[in-house]
């Protein structure tokens, strides 16, 4: 088993909290607050109410999900310049957590 740190959290609104607790992908839409500096593909910690739901492999960097955190997906190329995923955290790279 690999274990890797915890790199940086999300702030999630309600809705993208019962969804991740849902076993659903974590979307831009449900993410009101970036914390830390990560890289694409470091584990990061999703967050509702200061509490942890889960945590989860980031398909984008902390600068870039700054950019598009709070926008609907189709929203990230026009952001970004390019998309190579829609997800900010895949529900099959998504673990939840107590705490």
């Amino acid at each position: 088993m690999i274990h890797q740190p915890v790199r940086g959290s999300v702030q999630l609104d309600a809705g993208a909290e019962l969804a991740v607790r849902a076993g659903r992908s974590l979307l831009p839409k449900g993410v009101l607050n970036v914390e830390g500096t990560f890289s694409q593909g470091e584990l990061i910690a999703l967050r509702s109410d200061h509490r942890r739901v889960a945590h989860g492999i980031s398909n984008f960097s902390s600068s870039e999900l700054v950019r598009i955190a709070g926008r609907h997906t189709q929203d990230i190329e026009t952001v970004l310049g390019y998309k190579d995923y829609d997800e900010v955290v895949h529900r099959n790279h998504l673990v939840l957590v107590e705490g």
